[in-house]
């Protein structure tokens, strides 16, 4: 794939965000002069060949109310972090869940979940609950509450790309 003129501008106009409305492909595609359906199908090939990993939506959960934000770690045996993983992220009110490698004796933790609620009391009492319904007491965790909030971005990507992308 053979990057265009276009599909630089397109990358440049989404690292801010899609516009908030019922067509943001649409809007893209005009200020770019271009269709939507153009839009749609030159971002699915960007995702295809690698150069935009994946597309989402970033939430100010602070904004909308939930101040009680922990990141929660856990010391999962490697045997059995990915089944315990699925099990975290499949419960609804776990907005992250990924794996990262233990740091030495003073950070054991290589599995983190995120769960976010309107207060302490209400976020502790539901990790109780997914913990007793998952039978995972037996797992060293350890709550984490967010003390601020720092700006929540999306992706940002630098235009500087490899031979076989360049036109």
């Amino acid at each position: 794939m053979v990057l265009t003129e276009t599909d630089r501008q397109l990358v440049a106009v989404i690292q801010d965000g899609l516009p908030l409305t019922a067509h943001p492909y649409a809007v893209i595609g005009e200020q770019l002069g271009i269709s939507e359906a153009d839009v749609i199908v030159r971002l699915s090939e960007l995702q295809s060949a690698g150069l935009i990993k994946r597309m989402g939506v970033v939430v100010n959960h602070r904004a909308l109310g939930y101040r009680a934000n922990a990141m929660v770690v856990w010391d999962v045996p490697d045997t059995d972090v990915e089944r315990v993983g699925e099990l975290l992220a499949g419960e609804s009110c776990i907005t992250l869940c990924y794996q990262r490698p233990r740091r030495g004796s003073e950070w054991p933790y290589n599995l983190f979940c995120m769960i976010h609620g309107r207060e302490h009391g209400g976020v502790l009492r539901r990790l109780e609950q997914i913990i007793q319904y998952h039978a995972l007491e037996h797992i060293t965790h350890d709550v984490l509450f967010s003390g601020r909030s720092f700006k929540q971005r999306g992706a940002r990507y630098v235009m500087i790309l490899p031979e076989k992308f360049r036109g």
